[in-house]
């Protein structure tokens, strides 16, 4: 607990259950929620994440949020893309191997039963079709397995279980907290409804998505390859939006995890939910980071501030 500047403890504003949702670079926002959380005195008592909420809050956790914070921030388009270790494996071409072994730089070994908050990771388990609850254990293999996005990242197989990312069953899992009297919940969305503003952004280069499609149709048959945008546009009447194999695959997701949060906030109402706009930025933006931590701390300021 901090010292107010006449040197007395400052009181806790409240306990705090915090459930981060899953949605990618977006994530970097739960960093900014965390911190004006803590800013304004509430005492986290629980952590539960999915995906990269699982990533940031675990983190968080274990006590390393600020290291953390300090090389997310400062990620280029360059360094994203040379932390996705592809491969050829038929369930996902990125190994994930290469990213996480960087967090283990930043961070070092962790185990979660050491944590001195309760942290919950969700994964799903494709072969039992459930989910799975990360509450001991390896850190980073916890974490692996929750963002672990189908056909993008190669599946987590372990204990007979085949891993991936927890959005898939539970994008915000609300309704694992363990709530304890007079303590509140605040749930952080990352899939919130679309901002206008963030659609008027210029884009002078591709995305992180774009440099994956590269990549995708440098090994994949010529027959599979996506069209050059002109031919597309060639193609296809006035109006009609076209996708390449990793847009749809990146869509679909998304467009399931809209469905599954918007029937877990209806089901399990937080007390305060904070939404981070879908289109704030793509997935895989990481080189975005200062300007989607602003997002999420504005974010917390028009619910909590």
């Amino acid at each position: 607990m901090k010292d107010n500047e006449k040197g007395e403890p400052e009181k806790t504003k409240g306990k705090v259950h915090l459930v981060l949702g899953s949605g990618g670079a977006r994530g970097i926002a739960h960093i900014a929620v965390i911190e004006e959380l803590e800013k304004a005195g509430y005492e986290i008592i629980e952590v539960i994440g999915c995906s990269m909420g699982a990533v940031v809050g675990g983190i968080y956790a274990a006590g390393h949020l600020k290291d953390y914070k300090e090389w997310i921030l400062n990620l280029n388009k360059k360094a994203v893309f040379d932390l996705l270790d592809f491969t050829f494996a038929k369930q996902g071409f990125v190994k994930g191997e290469k990213l996480f072994a960087k967090h283990v730089e930043v961070t070092g070994q962790e185990q979660i039963d050491e944590f001195p908050i309760p942290f919950t990771a969700v994964a799903t388990d494709m072969r039992h079709h459930k989910e799975v609850h990360f509450t001991k254990g390896d850190l980073y293999k916890a974490l692996r397995a929750s963002v672990s996005i189908p056909g993008f990242f190669v599946p987590v197989v372990e204990d007979g279980m085949v891993l991936v990312d927890g959005g898939v069953l539970n994008p915000l899992p609300i309704n694992l907290v363990k709530k304890q009297e007079e303590a509140i919940i605040v749930a952080v969305n990352l899939n919130g409804k679309p901002d206008q503003k963030f659609n008027k952004k210029p884009k002078t280069e591709p995305d992180t998505l774009d440099e994956v499609q590269k990549w995708f149709n440098k090994v994949l048959p010529d027959s599979m390859k996506s069209k050059s945008k002109t031919k597309q546009k060639a193609e296809l009447p006035a109006k009609e939006e076209s996708f390449s194999l990793i847009e749809l695959m990146d869509s679909t997701f998304s467009f399931t995890q809209d469905r599954l949060t918007d029937l877990m906030i209806e089901m399990y109402k937080p007390d305060h939910l904070i939404d981070i706009p879908r289109n704030a930025c793509g997935v895989f933006d990481f080189d975005q980071g200062k300007r989607v931590y602003d997002i999420g701390k504005n974010s917390y300021q028009k619910v909590l501030g």
